[in-house]
């Protein structure tokens, strides 16, 4: 795949942006394992991958601190290694070992990790607007930001517009996240909803503002904006991240409803490659360096998969030893 052209600006932080470089890589790795040893018959029930969306997690977490909170979706392994949550646990979790943040119990949908700001994986469309919106309750005493992620569909869902108005009303600070990435599940999200996505946001007055999502700074400025807007007590704001996933819905989706030429159009703006060769461009760091934390990620990758595969799995538990 060829580099992509870049959008000439300047102001990046180095540091910053060479550890998004390497959280984008992490998690476009990571995905690359999970469908491999799901289709090795070591990950059980199904997966939804977050590759190629890797700039909507990475940008929106970089401007979080621990007062924050983040609900992602059933696609939501990039948020969460994105928000901080280990790598080992998160694979064991998938694997369904002991050793999982869940402790091998909730599987690839159905994630959680208060430690490290993830209020929860959801597996309902739109199931994260309404969590988002009840954490927003109490982190408003503290100045904290709840971070609601949803896909394009889930904006023709009751949750969308009954939480949306309740947090515009009492002023809660939530930010709304929609990783429209052309599809709900294989239907085009045109064929589907009436008008513009940001549009039903700003017709209840709150803030709303589209975004390139295959370009991490991009990402970055607008959810700086939103964030801030609903930290402020000024209320929710709404931002929409244009983006794409490489692969079909699931596992059991070879995206086969795609135009022809539709997904190499869009790897050739893919978001890792586009920081690459910006931070490169920008000479803030050379390709040797970036070339080192390639290796170095898949490294770890390869250490995640050997220690992963051999955690122990959880003891059974016995219907009698459930507690409410």
């Amino acid at each position: 795949m060829s580099a992509p052209s870049v959008t000439p600006a300047s102001g990046l932080d180095p540091e910053l942006f060479r550890k998004l470089y390497r959280d984008m890589v992490l998690i476009r790795g990571f995905e690359d394992l999970v469908q491999s040893l799901f289709l090795r018959g070591e990950i059980f029930g199904t997966t939804h991958l977050y590759s190629g969306q890797e700039a909507v997690a990475t940008g929106v977490a970089s401007v979080l601190d621990d007062r924050d909170r983040v609900a992602a979706t059933y696609r939501g392994h990039g948020h969460a290694l994105a928000v901080g949550v280990d790598p080992q646990a998160l694979l064991d979790e998938l694997l369904g070992r002991a050793t999982g943040v869940n402790g091998g119990r909730a599987g690839s949908m159905n994630v959680t990790d208060p430690e490290h700001r993830l209020v929860g994986c959801y597996g309902i469309v739109g199931g994260t607007i309404a969590a988002a919106t009840g954490v927003a309750i109490a982190l408003r005493r503290i100045g904290g930001v709840a971070v609601a992620s949803f896909g394009d569909g889930a904006i023709n869902q009751g949750y969308f517009f009954e939480c949306l108005n309740f947090c515009q009303v009492r002023r809660l600070p939530v930010v709304f996240l929609c990783e429209n990435n052309g599809y709900g599940e294989y239907t085009p999200f045109e064929a589907v909803t009436a008008g513009p996505i940001r549009a039903r946001a700003e017709a209840m007055d709150v803030p709303a503002e589209s975004v390139d999502g295959m370009q991490v700074w991009a990402v970055r400025e607008a959810a700086s904006r939103a964030v801030d807007r609903a930290r402020s007590g000024a209320g929710p704001a709404f931002l929409e991240a244009i983006t794409y996933r490489y692969v079909g819905h699931s596992r059991s989706d070879p995206g086969r409803y795609r135009p022809e030429g539709e997904l190499d159009a869009w790897k050739q703006r893919d978001p890792i490659l586009q920081l690459r060769a910006r931070l490169i461009e920008e000479e803030m760091v050379d390709a040797a360096e970036l070339d080192a934390i390639d290796d170095e990620i898949a490294t770890q990758l390869g250490e995640l998969e050997r220690h992963g595969l051999e955690a122990p799995f959880p003891a059974p538990v016995r219907a009698n030893e459930f507690r409410s």
